[in-house]
């Protein structure tokens, strides 16, 4: 075989695997290391064992990843986030589908804090869900609303998946963290307009929600979710200013957490253990994959998939407009059954040299590969944020429900992708005025 067929057919080897279910990075450093030796020999494969890990781990900029996951796992085990849809329900109780435009406002502040589309879903839907079936919510627009918005945690920063990307693309975190705040914005502005306007024609869906508070009970709600605009701002702004660098800015939002706990009194030994823990046991599932990522990246060099890759697309069209189609049916598909980071991490040595090809702006299409991952995460038939919320609620809501309500949320997430292609100001505003 030639080196071009080897690749195709590594590739086909590596989508086996993890349809059955091996860990993506496992999968990607095996048919690498086999591959390899095909196009090479044993001795080159060991060497690129032996040295790529070690490499890897010295990175300076990947360590912004665990240090955002430390931040958000700390502010989730002290319960800084307790008291977020409390608040947000007394202050939005008023609008059209009241509940839900609250667990989406509290979904985007504690995906801001925690940079994690799981743990955002995992936590609201232990929280807002019950809440909304309480005061009989339809189930799939209750549960549709938690499952989507938790997916703000892939964009709006600090975003673990635009720390990997920018680590991966080699451009700069910082500037993507600015790129993806717009569009996250954009994203939860739309679920509110969207539950509003079908509320409004169909008020059955809200229930009735009479919520009453008075100016104290909003003050002391207030006083119960300061500590995360707080955070959230010293990390971005400190980014946007200049003043701190995204990797240092991950140490210091997880110094101010752990001050904010200390003196509300919620840091124990044993919430400092669960959040270590928990982190460390997400750091290196990550980095498994980033390093099976990384042989597989230079499996695919040797092969000459990438560049064959590129003249495929390119033989077509020369066109954005195809390109990024092209690539949006890639992730839509292929992000139906992979994870977001696994997904992420299989496509990009692929789909970088394309675009670099290309010449279209990384920081851009990085927001709109991040944009495309959110939408996997609640397409069937995976759909891992829908599965989370199943998990958490047991057989009080099907997944059938779920999935029905979670679609008129995919609709809104492909009308802000359609925005971020069509006015890329909207991602690359706020990172110009960094430089």
């Amino acid at each position: 075989m030639s080196n071009l067929q080897i690749g195709v057919v590594g590739i086909v080897f590596a989508l086996t695997l993890i349809a059955f279910r091996v860990p993506i990075g496992v999968a990607l450093g095996l048919v690498s290391i086999v591959g390899i030796s095909q196009i090479t020999n044993i001795s080159v494969a060991w060497g690129m064992v032996s040295a790529t890990p070690f490499d890897f781990a010295g990175t300076w900029e990947l360590t912004a990843a665990p240090m955002f996951l430390f931040m958000g796992y700390l502010c989730t085990t002290t319960n800084m986030t307790q008291g977020l849809f409390h608040a947000m329900r007394l202050y939005l109780a008023r609008l059209p589908g009241g509940l839900a435009v609250s667990s989406v406002m509290a979904s985007a502040f504690f995906a801001a804090a925690s940079g994690s589309s799981v743990a955002t879903s995992a936590a609201m839907s232990r929280i807002a869900v019950p809440e909304m079936l309480k005061h009989n919510y339809d189930k799939g627009l209750a549960t549709g609303t938690v499952a989507a918005s938790g997916t703000l945690g892939s964009l709006i920063p600090p975003s673990v998946l635009l720390v990997l990307y920018g680590v991966y693309a080699q451009v700069s975190v910082g500037q993507l963290f600015m790129a993806g705040f717009l569009p996250g914005i954009i994203s939860a502005l739309l679920y509110i307009l969207m539950i509003m306007a079908r509320v409004y024609f169909n008020p059955s869906l809200a229930g009735h929600a009479n919520i009453r508070s008075t100016r104290q009970e909003k003050w002391d709600a207030f006083k119960d979710i300061w500590p995360l605009p707080l955070l959230i701002g010293s990390v971005l702004g400190g980014i946007f200013l200049g003043v701190f660098s995204p990797t240092e800015a991950g140490a210091i939002g997880t110094s101010i957490a752990g001050l904010i706990a200390y003196t509300r009194g919620s840091l124990t030994l044993d919430t400092l253990k669960d959040a270590v823990k928990s982190t460390a046991v997400s750091t290196a599932s990550i980095f498994i994959i980033l390093i099976g990522s990384l042989f597989f990246t230079r499996f695919l060099a040797l092969s000459g998939v990438p560049a064959a890759f590129s003249d495929l697309i390119l033989g077509v069209s020369t066109e954005t407009w195809w390109i990024i189609l092209a690539v949006a049916l890639i992730y839509l598909v292929l992000g139906m059954f992979i994870d977001s980071i696994g997904l992420m991490l299989l496509t990009l040595p692929l789909i970088l040299p394309l675009v670099e090809g290309a010449d279209l702006n990384l920081i851009w299409f990085g927001i709109i590969v991040v944009k495309l991952l959110e939408v996997g995460l609640v397409t069937p038939p995976i759909g891992l944020n829908v599965y989370v919320i199943k998990g958490a609620l047991g057989n009080s809501v099907t997944l059938q429900e779920v999935f029905k309500g979670v679609a008129w949320f995919i609709v809104m997430d492909l009308v802000a992708l359609l925005l971020i292609v069509l006015f890329p100001a909207l991602s690359l505003y706020l990172p110009k005025l960094m430089l």
